[in-house]
């Protein structure tokens, strides 16, 4: 797919739902760009997207959940488009990120809120399930196991080993930054093609995708590999949480039998499976969307 002359305009301006708009949040020692849409005292949701996306990767849930009646926050996580990014490996560990979200929901003037999360980021939102209880209401996962079933699983099965080899690689020095810069960052839109299925991002999305990789450049977002992978596990395993669990069961990143093994550490989990669906499922399927709706509601 050939991209077309990306556009700099990587904030709110890129949808047109009612109330969006860009607002920039200190929380935790970091300036994080968050786009906002919704009444200010509707109940909240945090949505939360991960590799190699920013906001917009919600843009399919975002008009949704405003006309079903939520607030909803969506942050640039540091390291990413327009928000700041600190620089070192430990700026990204998990307490940190977590911490992010904590503070982000405060400074909406709120104690807790619902959180959804997307391949990295429900990484994140698993742990803030796990590590600040009391700040989540319900949880929602794409696509990302629960952190001890990933765990259990890369011990143990040598087709997730094979299928998590950029975990590994991206912890070699300067070495990935490199290959995912070159050539125009062809390599990250390769990224987002060979993850998902045919005509998921099309040219349009992929000129945005490039002007927000731009911004912050590579290595943040590699950062959030380097910095998990010196993250001190969470106090718990189980999330006391409602939860949903939607996956896309043609995912090239992850073994689909994490899935079910995720709802073993909720006390309340329901799993939704999509079949012929890729890693990117919450584009691919409208049904993610309502699921998730009935799931917060």
């Amino acid at each position: 797919m050939s991209a077309t002359t990306p556009s700099t305009d990587t904030d709110a301006s890129l949808l047109t739902t009612p109330t969006i708009e860009s607002a920039y949040r200190e929380v935790n020692g970091v300036r994080l760009h968050v786009v906002t849409a919704g009444e200010p005292d509707a109940p909240l949701v945090v949505l939360l997207h991960g590799h190699p996306d920013f906001w917009y990767g919600w843009r399919d849930q975002i008009g949704s959940l405003v006309e079903a009646g939520y607030r909803v926050v969506v942050p640039d996580q540091r390291g990413c488009n327009l928000s700041e990014a600190p620089d070192g490996i430990d700026a990204y560990r998990m307490s940190n990120l977590v911490a992010d979200v904590r503070e982000l929901i405060r400074s909406e003037g709120r104690e807790s809120a619902h959180v959804v999360g997307h391949d990295f980021g429900a990484f994140v939102a698993w742990n803030v399930a796990l590590r600040e209880p009391t700040v989540v209401d319900r949880l929602g996962i794409c696509n990302v196991p629960h952190p001890t079933v990933y765990r259990e699983t890369l011990r143990s099965s040598l087709r997730q080993i094979a299928r998590s080899w950029y975990v590994w690689f991206y912890q070699f020095p300067k070495l990935p930054e490199w290959l995912l810069r070159r050539n125009g960052m062809n390599n990250m839109v390769a990224t987002l093609e060979v993850s998902s299925n045919e005509g998921t991002f099309d040219d349009e999305a992929i000129a945005r995708y490039q002007a927000a990789w731009q911004h912050t450049g590579i290595e943040p977002r590699i950062n959030w590999y380097r910095g998990f992978r010196r993250s001190e596990r969470p106090p718990r395993n189980t999330v006391v949480q409602p939860t949903l669990i939607c996956w896309g069961e043609d995912d090239v990143g992850l073994v689909p039998s994490m899935a079910e093994r995720s709802l073993d550490y909720c006390e309340t989990g329901r799993l939704r499976t999509f079949p012929d669906a890729s890693h990117w499922v919450h584009h691919e399927r409208e049904a993610v969307t309502d699921e998730l709706l009935d799931h917060l509601s």
